[in-house]
């Protein structure tokens, strides 16, 4: 057998990270939307948003149309899952909040590639590649938040978009010097990755302001 044919090819590969990302991020949706005591097809709005958002509007910006999200069923079946799995099992899902977190910082991580990486398919420069690759990471949780009716998590001190924004440039950068896919995924993702957790896990913080607002 030729070895060769038992290799994925990087479109598979960048597919099933797609998938499993939109998975993570919509049970984090979903599982706002239960605390948010909304019914169930407002959790499966919250889902479907935080997981599909990202991704939606970098298509948009790509001219990607139509987007990823509407054309592939597949896209729509996984955080429609998920969030009917929060919306029946979220006392048990909610305990595990800290593993969700860390769920949640490795979809970070892979939407950024995904996202930079597609952003390069279609003829992006590095700098516009990499902050589409951001885009994607981030934009998911802040269409869920701004539906919530919360302040979107970027811009409460949280290091999200950060850790994001490196791992989408280091991918361009590895990408650009035709290294191979799965160089630059692992090291972009990695980046990301380790960022987001070490920021958790130190409690480190964006800087913010000091002292009142003046009138």
């Amino acid at each position: 057998m030729d070895v060769t044919t038992a290799v994925p090819e990087p479109a598979v590969i960048l597919v099933v990270m797609d998938l499993l990302g939109i998975f993570v991020f919509a049970i984090t949706g979903a599982l706002v939307g239960v605390r948010k005591e909304l019914d169930v097809f407002g959790v499966l709005v919250l889902a479907g948003a935080t997981g599909l958002g990202g991704g939606f509007l970098r298509d948009v910006l790509l001219g990607a149309v139509p987007p990823a999200s509407l054309a592939d069923w597949r896209y729509l079946m996984v955080p429609l899952a998920a969030g009917l799995l929060t919306f029946v099992f979220h006392p048990t899902i909610g305990r595990m909040e800290r593993v969700l977190n860390v769920f949640d910082a490795f979809g970070l991580a892979l939407f950024c590639v995904t996202g930079a990486l597609k952003a390069t398919a279609f003829g992006l420069g590095p700098v516009p590649a990499a902050l589409m690759g951001m885009v994607t990471g981030i934009g998911g949780g802040m269409v869920r938040d701004l539906l919530a009716g919360r302040v979107p998590i970027i811009f409460r001190g949280e290091l999200y978009a950060t850790p994001a924004l490196a791992g989408a440039a280091i991918a361009v950068a590895l990408e650009r010097l035709d290294q191979p896919w799965w160089v630059v995924a692992v090291a972009g993702a990695g980046v990301c990755l380790v960022w987001r957790l070490l920021a958790m896990w130190r409690h480190w913080q964006a800087p913010m302001p000091s002292g009142p607002a003046s009138a």
